[in-house]
């Protein structure tokens, strides 16, 4: 089936910024992980495109000012923004007395770890698993302990472990791109109280939720009755964490915040990264960026969504096209397309040796994630370079699939 691509829009989208050179992990850094310089990479999880037109305003502007001292974070229009984004974006309240602060989603989640659990306790995950989960809890020796994606009965057998102590809720799941439904939500925290479970819930893909799919942040879930609350012991836990640097596109500006409810785990997480970490003093461009995003920048962003979602529709309609037994449906949030490859019985190795010895593109492999027989196709760029990656992907799963 075709599909029309031409969407409309004044931001770009289809231009190419090329970011060799830049110190991209993306372009500059994918000899380091698939051994062959100068592949067309299709791999980490950032975008090719420029940050919004009123994110760079709000740049320039702050860096004309030319001083760049001690910053506080809490002073200026930063928590106000939020409250303003959460509200007209998603119906919920952000209070700003609830909100912290840090360089990323990343380091919000070791803090948590470390005040949560102890070396040995088993932290929940959702399977596949975003990698950057995986670093977090076996750097801080704690357990790995896996359900996959939907399967509530699973679940529950994770969380139910004497040794569980924090689950980690990917919202919007990350590789997947599934948006956790309203019943599913509910049903989690439900079992999170029941086992004293705390819950952490990285929401930093929720603004890239597509049409049809509605994100529903963790605090309309917490402090309900249905999800434990605030205070009262471990099954009272929960953050979220986020950022507007991945839907904004600018992380190499080290900036995120969270939303923790309960006054005394609010004031310890502070503390710990004032203290204990060293990190009083945010990046003041992140602060100006995420004020100039939540401010001034949904209109670019639902522009992103639906071009990012012609992306997928056009990879959808090439590889069922190509390999019917596929049956591939596009994520229902995000820019990253995880394909399974199962049903054509390819051989991972013998697939990536295709992609970067003869397609010279860079494509991330399932494994990564804990799922032999998948790839992670990254499809936040220009379609004509979003076209390059579907074709290469297709043809030369043909020439291994027979």
């Amino acid at each position: 089936m075709e599909h029309d691509f031409g969407m409309e829009h004044d931001f770009g989208f289809d231009i190419p910024v090329d970011r060799r050179g830049t110190w991209s992990v993306q372009w500059d850094g994918v000899a380091d992980r698939f051994g062959a310089a100068g592949l067309l990479p299709f791999t980490i999880s950032d975008m090719d495109f420029a940050a919004p037109p009123a994110v760079l305003d709000a740049l320039r502007e702050r860096i004309a000012h030319g001083v760049f001292g001690y910053t506080d974070w809490r002073l200026g229009g930063f928590r106000d923004a939020i409250r303003h984004w959460h509200a007209t974006r998603y119906g919920t309240e952000a209070d700003p007395e609830q909100i912290v602060y840090a360089p990323s989603v990343l380091s919000q989640l070791s803090q948590l770890l470390q005040m949560w659990t102890a070396p040995g306790d088993g932290v929940v995950v959702h399977t596949p698993t975003y990698d950057g989960f995986r670093k977090a809890v076996d750097g801080l020796g704690r357990e790995l302990l896996g359900a996959p994606v939907g399967d509530m009965r699973q679940l529950e057998r994770q969380l139910a472990r004497p040794e569980a102590k924090v689950l980690i809720l990917c919202s919007p799941h990350n590789p997947t791109g599934r948006v956790w439904t309203e019943r599913e939500l509910t049903e989690t925290a439900k079992l999170a109280e029941a086992y004293g479970v705390a819950v952490i819930s990285d929401e930093i893909h929720a603004d890239l939720a597509h049409e049809g799919h509605r994100h529903l942040p963790w605090t309309r879930f917490a402090g309900t009755g249905a999800g434990g609350g605030a205070g009262g012991g471990r099954g009272g836990r929960w953050a979220l964490i986020t950022s507007g640097s991945k839907a904004f596109n600018f992380p190499a500006l080290n900036g995120s915040y969270g939303i923790i409810a309960d006054p005394e785990e609010h004031a310890a997480f502070v503390r710990r990264m004032e203290t204990g970490e060293g990190l009083a003093s945010p990046s003041v461009l992140s602060l100006a960026a995420h004020i100039a995003a939540y401010r001034e920048s949904a209109p670019w962003l639902d522009a992103l969504r639906g071009y990012v979602a012609g992306n997928l529709a056009l990879a959808a309609d090439r590889l069922n096209g190509a390999f019917p037994a596929l049956d591939w449906s596009p994520p229902q949030a995000g820019y990253l397309a995880w394909i399974d490859l199962r049903p054509l019985g390819v051989d991972d190795e013998a697939l990536q040796q295709e992609l970067i010895q003869r397609e010279r593109v860079a494509i991330m492999r399932g494994a990564v994630y804990g799922c032999e027989g998948f790839v992670r196709l990254n499809l936040g760029c220009p379609r004509a370079k979003a076209e390059r990656g579907v074709d290469a992907l297709v043809r030369a799963v043909r020439r291994l699939a027979g």
